[in-house]
């Protein structure tokens, strides 16, 4: 029997190793087949698109907040892998009880990193998962040691447009531009909260990072911005949004970014199209 308790305090049990797994965040999916479970994933979200190979042959069962219900009783999983804040409450109360549920609850590194061993303890996975998050430890580490004296530069980081929607002091997003040595100019606020392009100018950033995802920010936004906020000194660059949200073993891509990232700040060599992605 496999007993362990999830980021909410819930007692999760499993009569033997899961062999039909259903993912139904983004982050932790690829998480799954990084972590060799490939062939035990059963079921995911659309919005489950790495790495695409894989994914591509894996049922879709709706989106992170349309679950398709049916669709996940007819599969019949054996474990389903679920986010607090990526998915509705009601209908993971609904699932849970037919079918075992693990919830995550994730906010920054550390909890990133519980997740990563207690999905593994669940999944039969331990060693691979102790050698993935001594890497992501280390290149975070390293990134920060290498970063050496440099201050931290304000930013203000978007996640949507029309209306505005930053990151708050308690977001695993927050905790990402913190370790990628950036000072959240929100970082006192809560959660997402919706704020103006005048709230933007008064909290005095130097860069606007305007996020790949959840909303598809591009060039539009930037030449929509650009001339506004330079009068105040604001530079807006599309940043990669995967590196900064998906708390999975994306993760130890991020140091690799992060130093990108600070390459074309500090050398003053944004590109023309102020569109920073990861290569």
């Amino acid at each position: 029997m496999i007993q362990i308790r999830d980021q909410l305090n819930r007692e999760v049990v499993l009569e033997h190793y899961p062999s039909r797994i259903i993912s139904l965040v983004p982050s932790l999916t690829e998480l799954l087949i990084d972590l060799g479970l490939a062939d035990k994933i059963v079921g995911r979200t659309k919005f489950c698109i790495h790495p695409a190979p894989v994914v591509k042959s894996i049922t879709r069962v709706g989106g992170t907040k349309t679950l398709d219900i049916e669709e996940i009783e007819r599969i019949r999983p054996d474990l389903i892998i679920v986010s607090k804040e990526e998915n509705v409450k009601e209908q993971i109360d609904r699932l849970a009880q037919k079918f075992t549920i693990y919830v995550s609850d994730i906010n920054s590194v550390e909890t990133a990193l519980e997740a990563i061993h207690q999905i593994a303890g669940l999944t039969d996975t331990a060693e691979r998962a102790v050698r993935l998050c001594g890497d992501i430890s280390n290149s975070l580490s390293a990134f920060r040691t290498g970063l050496g004296r440099i201050g931290q530069i304000p930013v203000a980081y978007l996640i949507w447009n029309e209306p505005f929607m930053t990151v708050g002091g308690d977001t695993f997003i927050h905790n990402m531009l913190v370790a990628a040595g950036f000072e959240n100019v929100f970082g006192k606020r809560f959660r997402y909260p919706e704020i103006s392009l005048n709230e933007i100018v008064e909290a005095g950033p130097k860069y606007l990072f305007m996020s790949s995802e959840p909303y598809p920010f591009s060039e539009k936004h930037i030449q929509q911005y650009k001339a506004t906020l330079s009068d105040f000194g604001i530079i807006p660059i599309i940043i990669d949004g995967e590196m900064f949200s998906w708390y999975g073993s994306r993760m130890i891509k991020a140091a690799v970014y992060f130093s990108i990232l600070w390459h074309f700040i500090t050398s003053n060599t944004i590109p023309p199209d102020s569109v920073i992605l990861y290569t």
